[in-house]
């Protein structure tokens, strides 16, 4: 695959994360995890194992959503309030298909679309 898209940057928490491509027009869509709080509560009432299960699924099906759209480029920076980040970028270092990208990690609070278009433009 040719990765015509140097940099990434991905505001994320465990339900959304917002992907910020500098290089394109569309300068940034979502991606949302599909485990919400309906769901949890569901799942909670049934058992909580049966809840952890349901969450780890859904969990790593986000990740793996957002690894395909990281596989598209060179540097990629993850940032948000959350341990999110640590663990998507966990989860992408078992991955060998990922080996070849650099991912830059950084913390940040809740900021509205313009500040995370900012902090990626400011970290590149």
């Amino acid at each position: 695959m040719n990765k015509t898209n140097n940099k990434l940057g991905i505001w994320m928490d465990h339900s959304n994360a917002n992907l910020i491509n500098l290089d394109s027009n569309k300068e940034m869509h979502s991606i949302s995890s599909k485990f919400t709080s309906e769901t949890k509560e569901d799942a909670l009432h049934r058992s909580e194992s049966l809840m952890h299960n349901k969450r780890q699924q859904m969990q790593e099906k986000f990740y793996k959503q957002i690894g395909s759209e990281i596989l598209k480029f060179k540097h990629v920076l993850l940032f948000g309030p959350t341990n999110a980040k640590v663990e998507l970028h966990n989860y992408l270092n078992k991955d060998l298909h990922f080996k070849n990208i650099k991912i830059d990690i950084e913390s940040s609070g809740k900021m509205t679309d313009n500040e995370q278009v900012a902090f990626v433009k400011k970290h590149f």
